[in-house]
Formats: structure tokens, C-alpha cells, sequence
């Protein structure tokens, strides 16, 4: 099932463990532009292995870039010989990984949640597994959502695809999905602009 709003996957899950890759390998490349904000990744313990190009951070991973955060239980970060970087973010028992992008232009706070999250930089998919759910806030007000056991972008095609399962975040588990017109999300933004404007 394609997902009915890109822009919920697009500017969280597409760069989150991409980046993620290119900050555990950035001691073997050369610096980012100086217009890129820096990547900070902070955990419990580090494990590099230079030789393998695996980084492995363990325990209350925060992955921080501009506006946008990733926590999770353990980032794993590799990348082969071609070059191409690949990560996976998992949570503790109980827990779930979680991306969040916050877009103060338009009062937009996107999150993704799922048990686990792979960035391959073959394909360019990014995939949130396991109670896997995208949610798009206006203000703090839900207007987009999708759960399913499995989410996928593909940013080479830019589709997006939600399979439902067993381990589901949808009842029965089934794929649900909630879209809203956009002519409430004008209506939310213009009560922020409003709010946002009275306070000054």
C-alpha cells in the first residue's frame, strides 16, 4: 500500500541513519561543507573497528543533525568497499527507535517509531520493522499517521510502501493509515501564526 503523504517519511527516516553512517565514518572521509550542521552522536560506550569500518554505539544513543533526532538502544554504522554506508538503529526490550524532524517554517513536527530502523545506501530504503509507525504534528496536533509492522522508503523511486503483520502497531494487524484535508492543516497553521504572533 503506498503511503497517501510523502513529506511524513521523506523528512525524517531519509536522512537519519544515513547520516548516522556518515558520522561513525567521517574520521575516513573529508569534511562536510561548512553550510552542513555537524552530526553528534552520544551513547554509553563506542566501538570502532577501523579495520572493518563498523562503528557500534551501545546505550542511550542520541543522534543529533540540525533539527532532527534519533535515540535509540544500539546504532550500528558500517560501510563496504564500494563505499556504500549502511545503519541500523534497534531499541531495548520495551522501547522503540524513534526519529524526530522538526520543521519551525511550517509549526511541523514529524516522528517515526519502530523496534528497529535500516538505512541501506545501495538502494537508498530506508525501513522502520516492528510496530512501525510515521506521524506528522501541526502545533502538537496529529494530522498524518501510518502504523503497520513495516515501512519503507524508497528515495530513488520516492514511494513508500506500509505492510501490515503480525507484530503490527495497527489493530488486527492490519495497515492503517490517516490522512487529514489539507485545508485543516492551513487551518492549524494559521492558528500557530496567530499564537506566534500575539506573543510578540
Amino acid at each position: 500500500m503506498k503511503i497517501p503523504s510523502p513529506a511524513l517519511i521523506a523528512s525524517v527516516a531519509a536522512c537519519a541513519l544515513f547520516l548516522a553512517a556518515q558520522a561513525a565514518g567521517a574520521q575516513n572521509t573529508p569534511a562536510p561543507a561548512a553550510e552542513e550542521p555537524d552530526t553528534v552522536i552520544l551513547s554509553d560506550t563506542l566501538h570502532y573497528d577501523d579495520v572493518n569500518k563498523v562503528s557500534t554505539f551501545t546505550g542511550n544513543v542520541v543522534l543529533t543533525r540540525g533539527a532532527m533526532t534519533l535515540r535509540g538502544d544500539k546504532l550500528v554504522t558500517r560501510e563496504d568497499a564500494q563505499g556504500n554506508q549502511f545503519g541500523t538503529a534497534t531499541a531495548a526490550k520495551g522501547q522503540f527507535v524513534t526519529i524526530r524532524q522538526e520543521n519551525p517554517e511550517k509549526f511541523e513536527t514529524l516522528i517515526a517509531t519502530g523496534l528497529q530502523a535500516d538505512y541501506a545506501g545501495t538502494s537508498g530504503d530506508i525501513t522502520l520493522t516492528g510496530q512501525a509507525t510515521v506521524t506528522r504534528q501541526i502545533c502538537g496536533e496529529t494530522f498524518d499517521n501510518v502504523r503497520g509492522a513495516r515501512i519503507v522508503y524508497h528515495q530513488k523511486s520516492g514511494t513508500y510502501e506500509a505492510f501490515g503483520g503480525p507484530n503490527s502497531a495497527a489493530a488486527g494487524g492490519r495497515v492503517r493509515s490517516l490522512a487529514q484535508p489539507q485545508s485543516r492543516i492551513d487551518q492549524a497553521i494559521a492558528r500557530c501564526k496567530a499564537k506566534q504572533a500575539g506573543r510578540r
